[in-house]
């Protein structure tokens, strides 16, 4: 595994209700090492989760290049593995089922008996044979979630997976995603727009502005990853500094209108 780098990425879309162009990202250049927990925050509309998709191999970028491992991307991979806003979950299948099916179409049988762990580890041990509609918006979120999780991606990326979950799980959920990251060596992108969970899950936050889409800072997260006080003058430190370049972005989306 290697580091990831976006060069020179574009991306525009052709507006369907209008004649023109949006224009969703503008010139990003970033590298992000092997590793890594990233979190990106930033105004809705400022191209986070086209990002993701990006690097997910979902789209492909107008302009530049996505290089991972030093091979540039084209397409969908299971070294890239995403959970995205909404539970994707298979109907037909249940719980179970659904956490399995990326270890069988990868013929890793010999990990099956991982699922049966992570179903008790996110709390749905009782829902381990129901179908989808049975569950919560929450608990299919959290299928999702290890359903990703079981494949042990080279990159791991998050969009929003955490919004659809109580505090209490949310915060459950968090330091899972931390202890996963931390055991293995996957290199972790999520889009958030929950400033202290980025700081607090992350070794770098990604700070972005919209008119385009474009990074006004990476910031380094330098406390330890573990022992994160939310309570902190550190943490509120930090907050402030990211809800402060967050408002300049906003005002300068503002003053281009």
């Amino acid at each position: 595994m290697g580091e990831l780098v976006l060069k020179d990425i574009t991306k525009s879309f052709a507006r369907i209700d209008k004649d023109g162009i949006t224009h969703a990202l503008g010139n990003i250049n970033i590298t992000i090492e092997q590793g890594e927990f990233i979190s990106i925050v930033g105004a809705s509309g400022c191209g986070k989760s086209t990002m993701l998709r990006l690097i997910a191999g979902l789209i492909p970028p107008t302009s530049g290049e996505i290089i991972l491992d030093g091979q540039a991307i084209s397409g969908t991979s299971p070294d890239r593995g995403m959970v995205f806003q909404s539970p994707t979950l298979f109907p037909w299948l249940t719980v179970r089922q659904n956490v399995a099916f990326g270890l069988k179409v990868q013929k890793k049988n010999d990990q099956l008996h991982r699922v049966d762990e992570l179903i008790n580890m996110i709390g749905l041990k009782e829902f381990a044979d129901s179908y989808p509609n049975q569950l919560s918006g929450g608990m299919a979120q959290r299928v999702s979630l290890i359903r990703t999780m079981i494949n042990e991606p080279e990159v791991f990326l998050l969009d929003e997976p955490l919004g659809a979950l109580d505090a209490f799980t949310r915060m459950n959920i968090q330091d899972e995603l931390i202890d996963m990251w931390r055991k293995g060596n996957s290199t972790m992108i999520m889009v958030t727009h929950d400033v202290d969970e980025a700081i607090y899950m992350s070794t770098k936050v990604i700070i972005m502005g919209p008119n385009p889409g474009h990074i006004i800072e990476v910031l380094d997260i330098d406390m330890p990853m573990g022992d994160r006080n939310r309570i902190s003058d550190q943490f509120i430190e930090y907050r402030k500094h990211i809800m402060d370049k967050l408002n300049m972005g906003h005002n300068i989306k503002n003053e281009g209108r």
